[in-house]
């Protein structure tokens, strides 16, 4: 092919990474309310090891095509995966460390882009021959989490608020913050779920109809903005 033609080949594989991820947010919400947060980021998984199965032997197969196809799915997976972890670390994390649980998730995504980028080098896993492993990698935090997330309990608040357990949602709460009196915690899902009883779930397009929540969404689309225009991605 021609040099404009594998230019824009291979900027279509990186940029389709971005479309799944899309996809894989937009479906975050559904999910973790159909199955449960843990169950769901255990179904994220599955995406996530398709996408380093189809990348990992792409070169043996000789198709560029299972390259898009795993920058795809692998977005799926991480746009998914994300936002159910945020879910799922926010409502497992009690009350006086609500806040800095889920910005653990930032720290894991930059030390995941270093470790991308150091393990990218030619000297590494970047060379002539090793790029398939490398485009692979992903699959190694993926089955650590098919692994080790069954022995964690389910979140304490979907258990209470979409399940409907008290007695399962007590128990989940024991144990991730150990024995002691919970209670005020518990009360305040409980008041949640009486303040919320028969309303349905919002879609994206009541999210920009609602003005009760106007500027706080408009006050996290110019954080989101701002970070997505400060150049690290072009780095």
């Amino acid at each position: 092919p021609s040099e404009e033609m594998v230019t824009l080949t291979w900027s279509f594989v990186v940029s389709i990474y971005s479309i799944g991820g899309l996809l894989g947010s937009l479906s975050a919400g559904y999910l973790s309310v159909r199955f449960g947060r843990k169950k769901a980021m255990l179904l994220s998984n599955i995406p996530a090891l398709l996408s380093a199965t189809l990348m990992g032997f792409s070169r043996l197969c000789g198709s560029f095509e299972m390259i898009i196809a795993g920058r795809l799915v692998s977005g799926a997976s991480g746009g998914l995966a994300l936002n159910i972890h945020l879910m799922y670390a926010g409502e497992c994390a009690p009350r006086k460390l609500r806040g800095l649980i889920p910005m653990t998730a930032s720290t894991a995504v930059a030390v995941g882009k270093f470790a991308g980028f150091a393990l990218g080098l030619r000297e590494v896993l970047g060379a002539d021959v090793l790029w398939p492993i490398l485009m692979a990698t992903h699959a190694v935090p993926a089955l650590v989490q098919l692994l080790t997330l069954p022995f964690f309990p389910d979140s304490p608040r979907y258990l209470l608020i979409d399940k409907k357990d008290k007695e399962a949602c007590i128990k989940a709460v024991k144990e991730l913050w150990g024995d002691g009196d919970h209670m005020a915690e518990i009360d305040d899902m409980m008041a949640e779920q009486e303040a919320i009883h028969g309303e349905k779930a919002k879609s994206v397009c009541d999210l920009f109809c609602d003005k009760a929540v106007r500027w706080q969404l408009i006050t996290l689309f110019l954080v989101a903005s701002c970070m997505q225009l400060i150049g690290i991605n072009v780095v």
